[in-house]
């Protein structure tokens, strides 16, 4: 017998076992709540796909088909691009125990030529390559990509926290990321600061992270602002993003960033480091029950009782540590997936090599959103610092 006449007795055997059914009965069990899985490949969905189907690559099927779908007595149509891949994961749901299950004839260039509901993948074929690994996450998917690429975050910093968070998000595929700083990049920098390099030296951090970024990622969009963050201008630079990354190293540029943060209802990912030890929270003012800023830190600390990295020091990888931390609450906010650190504060002390989670509820007194809280100012705010408090 012949490769071909093989193949054929294997086609028609699986055939026997699994209900095909044309394109438009399949549209018609969806309608009435069947579950229309297209098995094709990222790539292969890009260029279009069913209305409403789930998009879940035949491969992976086995792994994340419970996740999707846990009820084994609902209706499940699987389609693929010519009618065989689908058999093959008909015939695989079939063995996990799920009992209506039927292949689309023809698969998606048949669905495609009887004219029926197409939606054009949001990936592109350079898209779906490069966030393969994360668009096989079933919370992420094309949906959650497409939320990536539409989001918008501004980072207060171009250093030690900012330099991974940066890089991290770029590469998750945040579609716009804006960078505020005014100094530039020196050679004491760069143990902690991984964006820049020593060739770069002397350049404005802005800019060397804006060269790093577009080598890692060239589909994400970043804008530089190389300004010191200040009362007149802190609005101006953090309106119209969705997340804050906060990578301040002083707390005058805190406490205004915290300001806004409530003025303008932008999720404030808050960040700290110092010798070994750092600390990570999530501050939104969306949610009614989250702390602020000045929940946890009502008056700004003297000078000598908070020490920035040039006089305490700092171990080169805990920024980087407490930075990908950071990275990671953005990309839970953004995808609305899980638990955000809000009303919580993540100690980590490098030495010990221990995380400590501590609750931070929101203080009725506190002065940035307490009852009596009374905004006067970004100036008010400035020379409050200023002061010492």
């Amino acid at each position: 017998m012949s490769p071909h006449s093989d193949h054929e007795t294997w086609l028609a055997e699986l055939r026997s076992r699994i209900q095909e059914v044309p394109p438009a009965a399949a549209l018609a069990q969806q309608s009435q709540g069947a579950l229309l899985i297209d098995v094709r490949e990222d790539g292969e969905r890009a260029a279009g796909s069913p209305a409403g189907a789930l998009g879940l690559s035949r491969g992976f099927l086995e792994l994340r088909i419970e996740q999707a779908e846990a009820d084994r007595e609902r209706p499940i149509l699987t389609l693929c691009g010519s009618g065989v891949r689908s058999l093959l994961a008909a015939e695989t749901l079939q063995r996990l125990g799920y009992r209506y299950v039927q292949s689309v004839a023809g698969g998606f260039e048949r669905w495609k030529t009887e004219g029926l509901p197409v939606v054009r993948g949001a990936l592109d074929a350079d898209a779906s390559e490069r966030y393969a690994r994360q668009l096989r996450l079933p919370q992420v998917g094309e949906a959650g990509q497409a939320k990536l690429a539409a989001a918008s975050v501004v980072l207060l910093g171009a250093g030690g926290l900012g330099a991974p968070a940066a890089l991290y998000l770029a590469a998750a595929g945040v579609g716009r990321l804006t960078l505020i700083d005014d100094d530039r990049v020196e050679r004491s920098n760069l143990h902690r600061q991984v964006i820049h390099a020593d060739a770069r030296v002397g350049m404005a951090k802005t800019e060397s992270a804006r060269l790093a970024l577009h080598a890692l990622n060239p589909r994400v969009q970043v804008d530089t602002r190389d300004e010191r963050l200040q009362a007149d201008n802190v609005e101006r630079l953090l309106a119209g993003h969705d997340v804050v990354v906060d990578g301040a190293d002083n707390f005058p540029a805190r406490y205004l960033l915290a300001a806004a943060s409530l003025r303008l209802k932008l999720p404030m990912v808050y960040g700290a480091v110092e010798r070994f030890t750092g600390q990570v929270s999530v501050f939104d003012p969306r949610r009614d029950a989250s702390p602020c800023y000045r929940c946890l830190f009502p008056e700004p600390p003297a000078a000598a009782d908070a020490p920035n990295c040039s006089e305490a020091g700092v171990l080169g990888v805990l920024p980087g540590i407490v930075g990908l931390l950071q990275a990671t609450e953005t990309l839970k906010l953004i995808l609305g997936l899980g638990e955000p650190l809000t009303g919580r504060l993540l100690s980590f002390d490098a030495l010990a090599m221990h995380f400590r989670e501590t609750r931070l509820p929101r203080d009725p007194g506190c002065p940035g959103c307490g009852r009596h809280a009374a905004f006067r100012g970004y100036e008010d705010v400035a020379r409050y610092c200023a002061s010492g408090g």
